[in-house]
């Protein structure tokens, strides 16, 4: 019997308590015959006669009499967990887990959250900062923030923070007057350099932006050795460049 549609146990506990259909239909904005309908297909499953009706009146049978006994308590907890549920409809709550790039937590983060907390004060925020990829649903996650490139295809994905984001290439004084200084990315691949690796093993490429026009460095067969991969929980300052950057 665990089957029985809730919707007539529901139309049942109003018939009783009312002991009028019309009336129940009427606290239910449903009509008398929907209500009468719906405690004949419960009896018909449940084999016992819940109700006697009348023209005139409508009393309990004794197994009536049990049945609401039991179900009212019960209907009750449901309608309390619906109108729980229905909370979230009206304003956010709860907790929110996300997934960030370590950058993400040091850089963006800092500057949105204070705000997102204020206009959502029924919000708990819990921030993992991660750099490897990984599934951020199946991870457990509500949501995470990556660069875009690291994306999958089908994620929703919005931006968030900051739109530009530069970072600069730098070299010491005294390692220029020994190597000489680069006057184009490609030349970059012929020093000794530190660059940032993530924990998944990938190494981040260098990318180059002038006007419209854009270059990538990364590190070929036969270039000299890189000297540093980088690991900390943000990329090394001189790891990038000026670059047009979007976070989502």
């Amino acid at each position: 019997m665990s089957d029985l549609p809730l919707a007539d146990l529901d139309a049942f506990t109003a018939v009783a308590r009312e002991r009028n259909f019309r009336a129940a239909a009427r606290l239910r904005g449903v009509s008398a015959s929907s209500l009468s309908e719906a405690l004949r297909r419960l009896e018909q499953r449940l084999g016992v006669r819940l109700l006697n009706r009348t023209t005139r009146s409508v009393t309990l049978t004794e197994a009536g009499e049990q049945l609401l006994e039991r179900l009212s308590p019960a209907l009750g907890e449901v309608a309390a967990a619906l109108d729980q549920v229905g909370s979230f409809r009206d304003s956010a709550t709860g907790t929110l887990r996300l997934n960030v790039a370590t950058v993400v937590a040091r850089v963006v983060l800092p500057g949105i959250i204070a705000d997102f907390l204020k206009a959502y004060p029924g919000i708990a925020l819990e921030v993992s900062a991660d750099d490897s990829f990984i599934d951020v649903l199946a991870a457990g996650f509500d949501a995470g923030v990556r660069y875009g490139e690291m994306l999958e295809k089908d994620m929703i994905a919005v931006p968030i923070g900051p739109r530009r984001q530069r970072f600069v290439l730098a070299a010491s004084p005294g390692y220029l007057l020994a190597h000489g200084e680069p006057r184009h990315p490609r030349e970059i691949l012929d020093h000794a350099c530190i660059r940032h690796r993530f924990s998944s093993g990938r190494v981040a490429p260098w990318e180059f932006e002038r006007g419209r026009r854009s270059c990538v460095s990364r590190p070929r067969p036969g270039s000299p050795p890189i000297r540093w991969n980088w690991r900390s929980a943000s990329p090394f300052p001189g790891s990038a460049s000026s670059r047009h950057s979007r976070s989502s």
